[in-house]
């Protein structure tokens, strides 16, 4: 397939634009960013382990009746998707203490909160990506009071489906991040889960041992974060044969 041309670039993902109108194809980097980028790094078949644990987790939800962009897995690294407005605002579900909420709050890292919080955080590298309240998003046009209805309906289902399937594997689902766009279709406009869902978006520790299956191990300097990738998409059943086998990086037409 003739490489098209670029849309975007992000810090773990490159957009081309599709081959059909509407459509979009999703790269899969190998570079990992924490602290709101001020720390980088490349974590070695990332983007391969990514793009299949990703196209998994999207076609299960798929087939729970949540609305995604995912449609098919192209290659190793690339997955077509369809072209949303995203909603500048990341969704974040918090069902234990950690990270920056841990902190935030004095909890000790790994307390169960006594139900699912549900947080919003303005997309902007500039502004270190802000909490936000329900009124900064509707007042600055981000998304409706709709919009938002339908987000958090769309987060605490996905937030039951996703506990349910990584504590059947040994997983406990810490937290997570989703981002969502608006999808036309004709003149009607539905809300769609967006980006991707991986350990570079989720937290995953195990349940009998604690230990980090995230990107935490790359933002903590713990390593073996290869490993722990691996083992997510091991236990998940998607493991490529013979380990994440890389594939040469897309070369860009002008």
């Amino acid at each position: 397939m003739a490489r098209r041309r670029q849309i975007y670039e992000g810090k773990a993902k490159v957009l081309f634009e599709g081959p059909e109108p509407g459509t979009l194809v999703q790269y899969f980097k190998d570079d990992a960013s924490a602290n709101n980028n001020t720390k980088r790094g490349v974590i070695t078949g990332k983007g391969v382990l990514n793009n299949r644990i990703s196209e998994y987790l999207m076609l299960r939800l798929g087939e729970m009746g949540i609305p995604t962009h995912f449609v098919r897995r192209l290659n190793m690294r690339e997955q077509l998707v369809r072209e949303v407005e995203i909603i500048p605002v990341e969704v974040i579900c918090r069902n234990v203490a950690a990270g920056t909420f841990a902190k935030r709050f004095n909890i000790p890292e790994g307390q169960p909160l006594p139900r699912s919080v549900v947080e919003y955080y303005y997309k902007s590298d500039e502004l270190d990506d802000p909490l936000v309240s329900e009124e900064h998003i509707t007042a600055f046009g981000w998304a409706t009071p709709q919009d938002l209805d339908d987000i958090m309906s769309l987060t605490l289902r996905i937030n039951d489906f996703l506990s349910g399937l990584f504590l059947g594997i040994g997983i406990r689902l810490v937290d997570f991040r989703l981002e969502f766009g608006r999808l036309w279709e004709n003149d009607e406009m539905r809300i769609v889960v967006a980006d991707e869902i991986s350990p570079d978006s989720c937290r995953l520790w195990d349940t009998k041992t604690g230990e980090k299956m995230d990107k935490d191990r790359f933002r903590r300097d713990l390593g073996r974060v290869e490993e722990a990738y691996q083992e997510v998409a091991r236990r998940l059943g998607i493991l490529p044969e013979g380990g994440p086998r890389d594939l040469k990086g897309p070369e860009i037409m002008q």
